[in-house]
């Protein structure tokens, strides 16, 4: 049984459990206090903070190659060029022993980090491609680290775009989709998603707009969080990288 009441254990938790090395029960154990438990919430959004910030210093590693062909598919945007750059050789990064704990951020970094090269590729291919800043996210599953989500952020629209079909949502159940400009306070509701559909929403319905945005999809009771923050697991999370 966990001690949420101690601040330096519960502290320790949230870093373990946005990590993923806690224990099957006691991930699920911390998983269900985050929907009651404030204090929690802010430590486990803090440990996300420091963590992913410190991935994009990590030596990017080469994605399996079931990445690149998830990320195409879901374009559909295949092109000689693309075709080039996930043909082309990539060094895996020397091992790192302290980094080893850190393995979830390092995948999502490198990630974020081949997937930023293929879009800008394919962006730049388009001629009705528009001027300005870009950023694109992979929302991977803190889990496992498959990818099931891709934001892209262009011009004055954000596009969200399943890498893959999804299983079905629990009865009684919704996917919220959720943002949080590097600095803010809390996370910001994006409003609800289904599984393996395309989302696009206008910019002007975001807190804010820059690279290392974090980006989440949790689940929510039906119909979405009445809190005004996320009280369910997250199924998906990723940060914005610049193209």
């Amino acid at each position: 049984m966990i001690d949420l009441h101690d601040a330096d254990e519960r502290d320790a938790l949230a870093g373990e459990y946005v990590l993923g090395t806690l224990s099957v029960d006691d991930q699920a154990e911390v998983a269900a206090a985050l929907a009651r438990d404030a204090a929690l919430q802010a430590d486990v959004y803090a440990w996300q903070d420091r963590l992913l910030g410190l991935s994009a210093r990590a030596e990017p590693v080469a994605p399996r190659e079931s990445l690149w062909l998830r990320i195409d598919s879901a374009l559909n945007a295949a092109t000689p060029a693309a075709a080039a750059v996930a043909a082309a050789p990539r060094r895996a990064a020397p091992a790192a022993p302290w980094w080893q704990r850190l393995w979830v951020w390092q995948g999502l970094s490198a990630a974020a980090l081949t997937a930023s090269v293929l879009l800008g590729v394919l962006l730049l291919q388009r001629p009705d491609a528009p001027a300005g800043n870009r950023y694109v996210a992979l929302l991977q599953s803190p889990s496992d680290q498959s990818t099931g989500w891709v934001v892209e952020l262009q011009a004055d629209r954000l596009r969200l775009v399943p890498t893959a079909a999804g299983g079905p949502t629990p009865p009684g159940r919704s996917l919220q989709f959720w943002t949080k400009p590097e600095g803010a306070a809390g996370p910001t509701s994006l409003g609800l998603v289904r599984a393996g559909q395309t989302v696009e929403l206008p910019l002007s319905s975001l807190p804010g707009v820059g690279a290392q945005q974090l980006f989440e999809i949790t689940l929510e009771p039906e119909g979405g969080s009445t809190l005004g923050r996320p009280t369910g697991p997250i199924l998906y999370v990723g940060r914005t990288v610049a193209l």
